[in-house]
């Protein structure tokens, strides 16, 4: 462990002779297996024991966010939420001690609080550095003005990143018009200006008046023991005296709304988009279930109302629709793309008419049991997982008590239809909601939104329900996975890899794929696979798109679906009891797919809109031309990458016939892969997937489409696309390289070092010294069928420092090849790296079964990782050094950059 900073150890040698008198912490409440405790400085900590994680996640929220912001000082609190990551005394390089312990980790900030967390392998070191780090970061983060400085430069390029997006900036014009006085009607990334000004002094008033344990909950989860975890916590925060100073109340809400608002924004782009939103209550109040039962009746895919009256008739694209469920009074927004051929006025019209019609023609039984299976479905996943929970439980206490997500969960639950038809009649009012319009009326229908209930008489005496089912204490060792995984091949060749444990609420996952045809059976058919794929959840000749989506909520399950070049893959969510008839519905759709014509139709327009929206986008176009010139392949070959005209045509001249003759022609078991993790029964599974797929044999033979690294000349361009504030860049280098190569572990850690994660070279330069990026970075992967090595590198940055950061980049890769690394920088870099491997790799469900998936097409098993790891753990810098000079040239990395440079000029 660490030392401890200097301020604490005084303090707590100060306190040592009065810790007698301390009272320990205090236990407040317990549900469904979380339990919450007080410490006297008024901190509040919630832990959720769950031994069937490998890991430990420590999360801890600040009651403050951009509704805590004054005149002046928008986005001030995610600005600080950067800053924190800066250090402290005794923690001076937080990003590169945080990665190296080989965590996932972040920080977010939102309207009513800002979080951090961190989720490390399972030990009692980890649990007590991660305490102690964020007892430490709480009250002695640097918030230095030199950091100000550079990090102000960060912030605001991932200001410029959201307005690249129509989408995102009509959001902000919306909500700023719907609210007139709340800090809700800001953005959280703040203004510009106030980005750009905010002085250090202000900045660090912020942090001491809202970073302190009376505004605070520490939320700890995963194999933790609960007594251990209270005195760690006890030890470092407890520390930490209660301040003197008063949080202020903010008090601000706005008026009932009088009328129909409206805001038009005309910017350049390929699509149009029309949106609207309405005032709702506090995401507390009983309402609120009513309130996501009509967001999700009226903007579902393909089952809500919106879907009905706009995609299937062909007049838009895209529906969305969310709800802000916030401390304060949210809104319910509502959100259409069209083509830009469309008449968006006529479309904006239906889209109200349709949501006025809620008020009048209620959601029926059927639509509110549909909605009802969706939230409880999610709901019923996330407990699956403490590590979700976790994260989750910041949005409801930025909204004043965790326990409100159980209580929201009931409401849920039990609500009926006439509370529903209730809650939409009363708040889905044209006098209630902002558009792209102004009328006039003649008699006023106002809103009284209800107040925020008292939260602690709502919660003083829940109990929630029984606990979920824990799961077994499981080792994430590779010996342990391939002891337990077992490995099978049944009669038409299809292969298995499952591994049986016991999880949390008994849930297990399951990846499948389908690998079909060869280089000379796919050619032409580029988009006929993908486009195959694409259509297999829309229809069966079983079940219509809304009945398979309707079946998947009801088994509170979630299925993925999708294909492109020579694969289909899949992914499975589900539980012990209801994952039987999750696969059986899984072969329908991949062996009876209907193709109906008018899903096929929308699916074509919803293509073509996506590529029409990517004209415009830099990061689209730099990949999309980075790409083409490093896959010179014939038209007809699968790996050629068209223009977005191409793509555009490609898709309209293909036909319903094309898709069906390519199932019937190409779909089979044959040379499937299938992996299972979680809790099932091994033999029952076995026989379940041989009855469902061992006859269903592949028409043709698979071999795999290989990428063969052409030899191209050299490519450094730059691709204009106006008035994006963002600007893109992308570099790529490939060679041939086989990854059983002796160099491939040297390699592996060279380019980490060079590109992944905080510490590495190009962050270190580009983001942190030099402040160019908010989002900058490389990664390297080996692939041991095509036997092709490549590193890609990227970053976003304002068009105006192009040339900066190509020159900073530049002068990185080559420090690398001329200077190599230290043997600090390799030591460190091989910790953290192991570390990384065992949280991301290993220790987490999703990933397990993924790379079990993949390696029966690679013909691989785990212990191939096991021994990369063991090379890895024996390098010297030398080795990096040596194999990084022999492989990485900068005069072999295509570059492509995107963005408004004209007008930076």
């Amino acid at each position: 462990m660490k030392n401890i900073y200097p301020t604490l150890v005084l303090l707590i040698a100060f306190l040592a002779p009065f810790s007698a008198l301390k009272a320990d912490p205090i236990k407040v409440a317990s549900v469904e297996g979380i339990t919450e405790y007080h410490l006297t400085n008024g901190l509040k900590v919630l832990l959720f024991p769950d031994p069937s994680k490998q890991t430990i996640t420590v999360n801890i929220t600040y009651l403050v966010g951009s509704k805590h912001e004054n005149y002046g000082e928008t986005g001030m609190a995610h600005l600080l939420e950067h800053m924190v990551f800066k250090g402290t005394p005794g923690h001076p390089d937080l990003k590169a001690e945080i990665t190296n312990r080989g965590n996932r980790w972040n920080g977010t900030t939102w309207y009513d609080r800002t979080n951090y967390f961190e989720t490390v392998p399972a030990s009692s070191e980890n649990l007590e550095w991660a305490l102690e780090m964020e007892a430490d970061r709480m009250v002695n983060s640097f918030i230095s003005k030199e950091d100000l400085e550079s990090e102000m430069t960060v912030v605001r390029n991932e200001f410029e990143a959201g307005e690249n997006s129509p989408y995102s900036v009509l959001l902000d014009r919306i909500f700023s018009t719907a609210y007139l006085w709340h800090n809700y009607g800001k953005s959280t990334i703040g203004a510009r200006t106030d980005i750009e000004n905010a002085p250090i002094e202000r900045l660090q008033a912020f942090y001491k008046q809202y970073y302190q344990p009376d505004n605070a909950v520490l939320i700890v989860t995963g194999r933790i023991d609960e007594d251990e975890t209270l005195g760690l916590v006890e030890k470092y925060f407890g520390a930490i005296p209660k301040p003197q100073r008063t949080v202020p109340d903010f008090y601000t809400l706005d008026p009932t709304q009088d009328g129909e608002r409206s805001v038009t924004l005309r910017r350049i782009g390929n699509t149009q988009l029309t949106g609207v939103a309405y005032h709702l209550s506090s995401g507390v109040h009983e309402d609120f279930a009513g309130i996501d039962i009509i967001n999700h009746v009226l903007s579902n895919n393909p089952s809500g109302r919106l879907y009905q009256s706009l995609i299937d008739t062909e007049m838009a694209t895209r529906v969305m629709g969310f709800n802000n469920q916030l401390m304060d009074p949210g809104l319910a927004i509502f959100a259409v793309e069209a083509m830009k051929e469309k008449d968006i006025h006529e479309i904006k019209d239906i889209m109200l008419s349709t949501i006025d019609e809620i008020a009048l023609n209620p959601p029926t039984d059927e639509e509110i049991e549909r909605a009802r299976n969706y939230y409880i479905g999610n709901i019923d996943q996330a407990l699956n997982t403490s590590e979700w929970i976790c994260l989750m439980l910041s949005e409801w206490i930025g909204m004043g008590d965790w326990r409100m997500f159980f209580i929201h969960r009931d409401r849920l639950q039990n609500i009926t239809a006439e509370q529903v038809a209730g809650v939409a009649k009363y708040y889905f009012k044209p006098s209630n909601r902002t558009v792209g319009v102004f009328e006039p009326i003649d008699k006023t229908d106002h809103v009284e939104i209800p107040e925020t209930p008292d939260i602690a008489e709502l919660v003083s005496s829940y109990k929630g329900k029984e606990a979920i089912a824990a799961g077994e204490s499981f080792d994430p060792s590779v010996d342990n996975i391939e002891n337990r995984t077992t490995r099978l091949e049944l009669s038409n060749g299809m292969k298995l890899a499952l591994l049986p444990k016991k999880t949390r609420g008994e849930s297990l996952r399951i990846s499948f794929t389908l690998l079909n045809g060869d280089e000379h059976s796919l050619l032409g058919k580029r988009e006929i696979s993908q486009m195959t794929a694409s259509m297999l959840m829309r229809g069966t000749k079983n079940l219509t798109r809304e009945e398979i989506q309707d079946r998947i909520n009801e088994l509170k399950s979630s299925m993925y679906v999708s294909g492109t070049r020579y694969y289909v893959a899949g992914s499975i969510e589900t539980t012990r009891s209801n994952y039987k008839e999750v696969m059986v519905l899984l072969e329908d759709i991949l062996k009876n797919p209907s193709f109906p014509d008018e899903e096929f139709e929308k699916l074509k327009t919803e293509m073509i809109t996506n590529i029409e929206y990517q004209r415009n986008e830099p990061g689209a176009i730099a990949s999309m031309e980075l790409s083409r010139h490093m896959s010179p392949y014939p038209e007809d070959d699968v790996r050629y990458v068209p223009t977005f005209d191409e793509s555009v045509q490609r898709i309209k001249d293909l036909s319903i016939e094309d898709l069906k003759d390519f199932h019937k022609s190409f779909y089979g078991a044959s040379h499937a892969t299938c992996a299972m993790v979680g809790d099932f029964d091994l033999e029952e599974s076995r026989k379940l997937i041989d009855d469902l797929f061992v006859s269903w044999e592949s028409p043709v033979s698979f071999s795999a489409v290989k990428n063969l690294a052409p030899d191209v000349e050299l490519m450094n361009k730059n691709f204009e696309t106006p008035e994006k504030a963002n600007a893109f860049f992308f570099g790529r280098q490939q060679f041939k390289f086989d990854p059983e190569h002796k160099d491939h572990p040297s390699l592996v850690m060279g380019f980490y070092l060079l590109g992944e994660g905080f510490s590495s070279r190009l962050v270190k330069r580009i983001r942190e010294q030099e402040g160019l990026s908010y989002g900058v970075g490389g990664s390297f992967e080996a692939h041991p069928i095509d036997k092709l090595a490549t590193f890609n590198a990227y970053a976003i940055y304002a068009p105006e420092n192009r040339d900066k950061l190509e020159k900073a980049f530049r002068e990185e890769i080559q420090k690398v090849v001329t200077e190599g690394f230290s043997d600090e920088e390799v030591e460190e870099g091989i910790k953290s790296w192991l570390e990384m491997r065992k949280v991301n790799e290993r220790a987490q469900d999703q990933f397990v079964v993924r790379r079990l998936s993949l390696y029966m097409e690679w013909g691989r098993d785990l212990f191939w990782d096991k021994k990369l790891e063991e090379d890895v753990s024996k390098l010297t810098a030398d080795d990096v050094n040596r194999s990084m000079k022999k492989y990485l040239d900068l005069n072999k990395i295509h570059m492509a950059k995107a963005g408004d440079f004209a007008k930076s000029e």
